[in-house]
């Protein structure tokens, strides 16, 4: 890449980027149209997005190492392909059953891209470029989960659900033209896979992940005869003690270099990634049912409170990105995990029947400027100090904990609101969807401190968040070493 700009190819992944985090949250507004067209239940239903997230979060670590051992370029592409092939699929399908398959395929193709978008990053800007190379994808990453919500509701009133597919297309087109133009070839690193770990944190993954994504829905009881939630996720905890105990006895080359935890920084940033992760996906439950059951808000007009979030965030961007090479990352990051929870706190606050949606807007507002000091500062400071051979799988541990992450807040977040439910309105039946279509003007206030009370949970959660981010140590590029110092090892 030497005399070579590396921005081309990053705004061309980032493309590709944008769309597949937009279809993790873009399904949520269609739901009562895919059921309504397909006959569907809820219980069906809800697989149309536990289904595309189970299969994007399990894989993200053999993912990551496909990427450096056959080049994110061809990896990236792979998946880009699979991804747009499935999204016309899923809008030609007939039934909710061949919509699950469809989106299955979907997430599969979703994790083949994700992390390559990082290690390209990586290793293709130097050490002190990379905070605002990591502000842009940062940037794609924050806005894109606010505006599947409102391009969800624009596309569903006007075209129809198998839209929010269809749109992908000509996207997914253009995202591999400019991917196969100007993404270059990076050399790529020979791996002997590792079979047996990838069995292991596959199965373990999808136990984890599976379990706590459905624990809910289950009402975290019993499946199907001794299956239970609890057991699946315990069972997923002991497979990956399994895998992490075979990493460390795997005389060759193990799927997941522990070494990278070596790393301080890289350990705290994924703590940090996990906690935004959580909150993210957790925070907008809360107050998309509030908007609609309190403030009788149609979907779109509800995830247009989210606009000013998105906006602040991108504007804010390339400044935090400036920063982030100049400045240590805790300072920088840790206004954002100062702003976060101290905007959600505020949030709860305001959620009563009588308030101006003024008073909402500007809690949200400081969410956006919180949102845009977190994602560039903390995914820069997890991979600024790795060496190359190793790019993809540092990209891939990042997105499978901030995955995780998303899971967690998104089980956590129901539990939470359902018992506050339980509290608030004990004659409701506890489900907050449930509550929303039967609830009377008389209970409009007890729901609402429900889902204020909610959002308390998330803003708890930063908390550790910041203790991570305040414990970054110094990047190397910023320490007074020679030029050639802080690549060393790379």
């Amino acid at each position: 890449m030497t005399g070579t700009s590396p921005w081309p190819a990053l705004w061309a992944l980032v493309v590709g980027f944008f769309m597949i985090l937009v279809d993790a949250t873009i399904v949520s507004v269609a739901t009562p149209a895919i059921m309504a067209d397909l006959g569907a239940d809820v219980a069906s239903v809800v697989w149309v997005t536990s289904a595309y997230l189970l299969a994007y979060a399990v894989p993200l670590l053999i993912t990551g190492r496909l990427g450096d051992r056959f080049g994110p370029k061809q990896v990236y592409s792979t998946g880009l392909v699979i991804f747009t092939l499935a999204s016309l699929w899923c809008g030609l399908t007939a039934t909710v059953a061949q919509l699950i398959v469809a989106r299955i395929v979907q997430g599969l193709g979703a994790s083949l891209m994700t992390p390559q978008t990082m290690a390209v990053i990586t290793r293709t800007f130097p050490a002190d470029q990379r905070g605002r190379a990591m502000s842009l994808w940062g940037a794609v990453a924050g806005i894109a989960t606010l505006v599947g919500p409102i391009l969800g509701g624009v596309l569903v009133d006007g075209l129809g659900w198998e839209w929010i597919f269809f749109v992908n297309v000509p996207v997914g087109v253009v995202a591999l033209a400019l991917a196969l133009r100007l993404v270059p070839d990076l050399p790529t690193h020979v791996h002997r896979f590792d079979l047996l770990g990838v069995a292991l944190s596959g199965v373990g993954m999808f136990l984890l992940v599976f379990g706590i994504q459905e624990g809910q829905t289950f009402d975290w009881g019993t499946i199907a005869g001794p299956i239970s939630v609890w057991s699946l996720i315990i069972a997923g905890l002991v497979v990956l003690a399994a895998f992490v105990f075979w990493q460390v006895r795997n005389r060759g080359e193990p799927l997941l270099s522990l070494a990278l935890f070596r790393d301080r920084n890289f350990s705290l940033a994924n703590a940090a990634i996990t906690t935004v992760g959580f909150t993210v996906t957790s925070m907008s439950f809360p107050l998309m049912l509030y908007a609609q059951g309190v403030r009788g808000l149609t979907p779109t007009q509800a995830a247009l409170l989210l606009a000013p979030m998105a906006v602040i965030s991108g504007l804010l961007a390339p400044v935090v990105g400036r920063l982030t090479d100049r400045h240590h990352p805790r300072h920088i990051a840790g206004i954002g995990m100062v702003c976060f929870p101290v905007a959600l706190f505020w949030l709860a606050t305001v959620l009563v029947p009588e308030a101006a949606i003024w008073q909402l807007l500007l809690p949200l507002t400081l969410i956006g400027v919180a949102s845009a000091f977190v994602w560039a500062p903390i995914a820069s400071t997890a991979t600024r100090n790795l060496p190359m051979r190793h790019a993809g799988a540092g990209a891939g541990v990042y997105n499978t904990t901030r995955q995780v992450g998303a899971v967690l807040g998104s089980a956590c977040i129901a539990a939470m609101m359902e018992a506050r439910l339980a509290a608030l309105l004990p004659g409701t039946s506890g489900h907050a969807e449930a509550a929303v279509t039967q609830l009377p003007p008389a209970q409009y206030g007890a729901f609402a401190a429900a889902m204020g009370q909610s959002l308390l949970l998330p803003a708890g959660v930063l908390l550790a968040g910041l203790v991570a981010v305040l414990c970054f140590a110094q990047p190397l590029h910023l320490r007074r070493e020679p030029a050639g110092a802080a690549v060393a090892g790379d």
